[in-house]
């Protein structure tokens, strides 16, 4: 079966600076692929480039069996590529349901200008209350996003993800800021993502890593020095030098 997303010799650079280069990344359906390096690996500037934020200087970007490498970032959403950020980006003053019913209402291309109908609509209110479910804020969809907690307000980005019905979802650092507890619960999120969607995990907490990873990609400097499953990443020798250290023993 073809991977879902397929990296071809991708390249990013920034004048001199290569963030990315040539790097080849395939992702499975219903697999969640790790990708992990020390800062300044250009792990950010990878999924930018996916997303379709950035644009790629040399290579192509597969996804669903479609090259995607000269898409727009919004036409690349339409084809079911979705993305968190490392800083939390929801609207503080609306409720939790509010922010992901507004993901549902971009993804249909409906104007923001009728919000106030739509407050009610279920063809948005439904959907929006099914993805809260899906990372354990059902019972939080009447709270302000300003309310809630950290690991909440990552949870309910992740939702609004979910609410554009994604075929791959890109995260980068959702545990970012976490206390363990937190990291706990965002661990059984995305366990129970892998059965309905793939996922592009950007991730410096190894203990979620090992925990949700299905293969792992290591980048230095932009290059990927080793990709494989979990016990072969914490196996390497060169990637415990590069990076792991003691977290591999």
């Amino acid at each position: 079966m073809a991977p879902l997303l397929e990296v071809q010799d991708l390249a990013k650079r920034f004048g001199g600076l290569v963030a990315v280069d040539a790097l080849n990344l395939e992702v499975a359906a219903r697999e969640v692929h790790a990708v992990i390096g020390p800062n300044g690996a250009g792990k950010s500037t990878l999924i930018g480039t996916l997303a379709g934020e950035l644009a790629a200087d040399q290579g192509r970007i597969v996804f669903d069996g479609r090259d995607v490498t000269r898409l727009a970032a919004p036409a690349r959403a339409q084809r079911g590529l979705a993305r968190s950020f490392q800083i939390t980006s929801v609207f503080r003053d609306f409720t939790a349901e509010d922010n992901v019913a507004l993901a549902v209402q971009a993804k249909a291309g409906h104007s923001f200008r009728l919000w106030r109908d739509a407050r009610t609509d279920p063809a948005l209110r439904t959907p929006a209350r099914a993805a809260l479910d899906a990372v354990g804020l059902g019972a939080r969809a009447d709270t302000v996003a300003a309310n809630l907690s950290h690991g909440e307000q990552r949870a309910l980005e992740i939702a609004m993800a979910l609410a554009t019905a994604p075929k791959l979802l890109l995260l980068d650092e959702p545990t970012a800021g976490m206390g363990p507890e937190e990291s706990v619960a965002m661990i059984a999120i995305l366990k129970r993502l892998r059965a309905d969607h793939a996922v592009l995990l950007i991730e410096h907490d190894m203990d979620v890593v090992f925990a949700v990873a299905d293969r792992i990609t290591v980048l230095v400097y932009g290059r990927a020095i080793a990709s494989g499953p979990p016990e072969a990443i914490r196996a390497s020798v060169a990637v415990r030098e590069a990076y792991l250290g003691d977290e591999a023993r």
